[in-house]
């Protein structure tokens, strides 16, 4: 299953959404600006957006809730390893409170996987980071750029667009 995404102004976005109405168009606003997602549908809306395909999902994308995507660029040769740890974890954020919708994307031009979560909130991610299911599925993890990462990961933190903002 593929998944596609693309970043522009919240009214292009809009636009594009009312073009494509057979579409489930997710739209997600930051101090960045906009982003639209969407999942399994032939038709290429992005000129210039990323595909990435489904490698685990779980939940429904929702119209409301607080988005949290990890980017994290890794190697070629870590690719495997990466994606064997999150298929076999056993610590998963699915039965937290707040918790709506994770995905993990692996995109098909470049070496950036995302870590898609949605939550009710944000309070609900924090406590999330506050627990001991997070502290347990990320002890290995340290400070430092770890070998297989080819650059630092980063985050991309937004909130569901809902037409009342306008």
């Amino acid at each position: 299953m593929k998944a596609y995404m693309t970043n522009g102004t919240v009214e292009f976005l809009l636009k594009l959404r009312k073009k494509n109405p057979e579409i489930n168009l997710h739209l997600m606003h930051s101090s960045e600006g906009g982003i639209a997602y969407y999942e399994n549908h032939e038709k290429k809306l992005f000129q210039s957006g990323r595909e990435y395909e489904i490698l685990m999902q779980t939940g429904d994308i929702l119209e409301e809730g607080f988005v949290v995507m990890n980017n994290i660029p890794v190697s070629d040769e870590s690719k495997p390893g990466f994606e064997y740890r999150f298929k076999n974890r056993t610590n998963s954020v699915e039965g937290m409170p707040g918790f709506q919708a994770f995905r993990l994307l692996r995109s098909t031009k470049s070496n950036t996987y995302v870590v898609f979560t949605q939550w009710e909130s944000a309070k609900d991610f924090e406590n999330w980071k506050e627990s001991e299911q997070f502290k347990e599925a990320h002890k290995n993890q340290s400070s430092k750029k770890p070998a297989n990462f080819l650059e630092r990961p980063f985050l991309t933190i937004c909130n569901m667009y809902t037409e009342e903002e306008d």
